[in-house]
């Protein structure tokens, strides 16, 4: 069987892969994250996840390379991590009533080395629903979750869920970045079932 690589260095990512019981090693892609001018949040969200697997595959040609990544988006405003206390406040000042969509791109694929590339590739969108939160709530929450280094500065699988009035997707793994239930899917169709 071929090596599965997790082409990230997310530990948000990791857990969530261990939760299939697979074997896998995590290689970080080194790319440029920036977006292309007129490039909307879901393609660069794609575009992102494809450059990662394809950089580690062709690293260690014939493993199977798992490359994600994910976007977050306000009335077309892409939402970057917020990196800071203050950067993180206006950011979920700015999404408190709203509607942000969280776009999950994900991409599977092998390099031969003979340079023979198989992939596949999943794009989830998760509507997140936020409450109208006070800068009191907003501030409260970042001092206990510190969700400095996530898209849209909060932790859903932590305290950030107290944020929402509600979620919609197909894929509640995907709000977290690595959406399972594609995978899952993704993974069977190169030969390597989860069951």
């Amino acid at each position: 069987m071929n090596k599965l690589i997790l082409a990230s260095s997310s530990e948000y990512r990791r857990a969530m892969l261990q939760r299939l019981g697979l074997e896998f090693s995590c290689y970080a892609a080194d790319i440029d994250e920036t977006g292309y001018p007129a490039e909307n949040a879901t393609q660069l969200a794609a575009r992102l996840a494809s450059e990662k697997a394809r950089q580690v595959a062709e690293l260690f040609p014939e493993a199977m390379v798992i490359g994600c990544d994910q976007t977050a988006e306000l009335n077309g405003l892409i939402l970057g991590k917020p990196g800071n206390h203050q950067q993180a406040t206006e950011q979920l000042a700015m999404q408190s009533g709203n509607t942000v969509l969280f776009h999950s791109a994900l991409t599977v694929l092998t390099c031969s080395k003979a340079g023979e590339i198989k992939r596949l590739d999943a794009i989830e969108t998760t509507r997140v629903n936020f409450r109208q939160l006070t800068l009191q709530q907003i501030d409260r929450y970042l001092l206990i979750d510190q969700p400095y280094d996530c898209a849209g500065s909060f932790k859903a699988e932590s305290l950030g869920i107290s944020l929402f009035s509600s979620v919609e997707s197909n894929d509640p793994s995907s709000l977290i970045g690595l959406p399972l239930i594609a995978l899952c899917s993704m993974l069977e169709e190169f030969g390597l079932p989860i069951i």
